[in-house]
């Protein structure tokens, strides 16, 4: 099927992978299909919201019948390019990024963090979960060796911008960056930001405003 991804909403893009992941699982338990309703139910998405998703690619189901979950866990995985493993560097060793080099996204088998950066000298050339720690001055010569196209940031905000800048010198193509600070990169660089702070105040305002009950 030859779809035009450039014709994909961001918005249904960003739920691929939550889609795929409870695919995964749904697969792993040995359901043969699904319907948009129980989806819905698992993935906390309305269901109308799912069938429009899917209907950008076609006709992935049958009415009164749902979807054959094993069809659409193999179209999702090829979509998504779940058999290509994706390397990932990870500047910041601090708290957050000596979490995630312990997580190091056990539970993909196509995302990897290669290696690590940072500044201080007390952790450079140590190893957390089998990943090199390298001196940051080094971004560029390990990037040559070990090829990654994306970088987790997990440095402190005042450093945020200037790092981003050598990152895109090195030629990293996206960063997920996890500091509050927001980042001025060329236009074919992409951020995601994700700011745990004002995530958490934004679930504080809404259950004080906006009640469930």
């Amino acid at each position: 099927m030859n779809i035009d991804q450039q014709k994909i909403p961001q918005a249904t893009a960003k739920r691929l992978p939550l889609y795929y992941r409870f695919l995964e699982n749904l697969h792993a338990s040995g359901k043969q299909r699904v319907s948009s309703t129980e989806l819905s139910e698992a993935v906390k998405v309305d269901s109308a919201t799912i069938r429009r998703d899917f209907s950008y690619f076609g006709a992935l189901g049958k009415k009164g019948y749902g979807y054959n979950v094993h069809y659409l866990l193999s179209f999702f995985r090829k979509t998504l390019d779940q058999d290509e493993v994706t390397k990932v560097f990870l500047v910041g060793v601090g708290n957050l990024g000596t979490a995630l080099l312990k997580y190091n996204f056990s539970k993909s088998d196509n995302t990897q963090i290669v290696s690590a950066f940072d500044v201080r000298e007390d952790i450079i050339g140590q190893e957390i979960s089998g990943v090199e720690i390298y001196h940051f001055d080094k971004v560029k010569e390990v990037k040559q060796n070990n090829d990654a196209s994306v970088v987790i940031l997990t440095v402190p905000a005042a450093v945020a911008q200037q790092t981003a800048d050598k990152l895109v010198e090195a030629g990293i193509n996206g960063i997920l960056n996890f500091t509050p600070a927001r980042l001025t990169v060329p236009e074919h660089i992409r951020v995601h930001h994700i700011d745990l702070s004002v995530e958490l105040q934004t679930l504080v305002y809404f259950l004080k405003n906006y009640p469930l009950d």
